[in-house]
């Protein structure tokens, strides 16, 4: 999407910045979830292949963005919260959620906590049980941005996000990345970089499993939200489907949004329609 073609932003009265595509009395709603210092604009290269079957309601986290910063402590719970509220202010009922890294636990959080107002779950490159050691790691990047700014883990971040190809050739795009990491609230990025690093503790098995169509995907090569643990949330949600895209590392969507939008939407469209 070009500048021209992006419908104007709304805002919700709690500071959720938003925009919506299509038409959500006669289409399905489709809501779509960035990661953890991103912005809704990483979905603007996969918002025509979802906006030609669904109505679509892109949105920036607290603290990221054009949103407010968190209006109290960041939790998968407020952040949870922060989507029913997009939908009451949207006059919405009931949507499916795409969630990306940080966004796959948030929309698994909004599914404990309403799913009543749930028709569908897409994980998309999102961690789960890391084991001790990988679990140290990123509680101890997340107190580097605590220490040093929210610009102190992208250099490696984008070692593990991106193909070396990719990295090599694909300036601009990487660029935009940097630019997102840039506009975030640094208070509200620290506190969400430590919701990353231990809110999957309250994911893991949970005492009421979550019941709705989800599916799991992510990248052959994402160290951090690896196939296994991919497989392991599907594991742990009845008639969940898993699909591993090869070569693909976490921002895989950004390298090939075709390989992340094709099977999403065509799981959607048997879910939803």
């Amino acid at each position: 999407l070009s500048v021209s073609d992006h419908p104007s932003t709304e805002m919700t009265l709690d500071g959720t910045a938003y925009e919506r595509h299509g038409d959500p009395t006669t289409q399905p709603t489709v809501v779509l979830i960035h990661g953890l210092g991103l912005s809704r604009r990483l979905f603007d290269p996969m918002i025509a292949a979802f906006s030609a079957h669904f109505a679509v309601l892109s949105y920036d986290l607290y603290g990221h963005g054009e949103s407010a910063p968190p209006p109290r402590t960041a939790t998968l719970g407020l952040y949870a919260e922060q989507i029913r509220g997009l939908l009451d202010a949207t006059g919405i009922q009931r949507a499916a959620l795409v969630g990306f890294s940080i966004g796959g636990m948030i929309n698994r959080r909004f599914a404990l906590d309403h799913p009543h107002r749930l028709s569908a779950l897409a994980i998309l490159n999102s961690p789960h049980d890391r084991g001790e050691a990988a679990q140290l790691a990123v509680e101890d990047r997340a107190a580097k941005v605590r220490e040093q700014g929210t610009m102190s883990t992208l250099p490696d971040a984008l070692l593990r996000w991106f193909t070396p190809d990719f990295l090599a050739h694909h300036a601009p795009t990487v660029d935009r990345v940097r630019q997102w990491r840039a506009q975030v609230d640094a208070e509200g990025y620290a506190q969400t970089a430590w919701v990353l690093a231990n809110g999957v503790r309250e994911l893991i098995q949970p005492a009421q499993p979550i019941a709705a169509p989800t599916l799991v995907m992510t990248g052959e090569h994402d160290s951090g939200s690896t196939p296994a643990m991919a497989h392991a949330i599907a594991h742990e949600i009845s008639g969940a489907e898993t699909h591993i895209v090869p070569r693909l590392q976490h921002l895989g969507l950004m390298e090939d949004p075709t390989a992340f939008t094709g099977p999403t939407v065509e799981f959607l469209k048997r879910t939803l329609t």
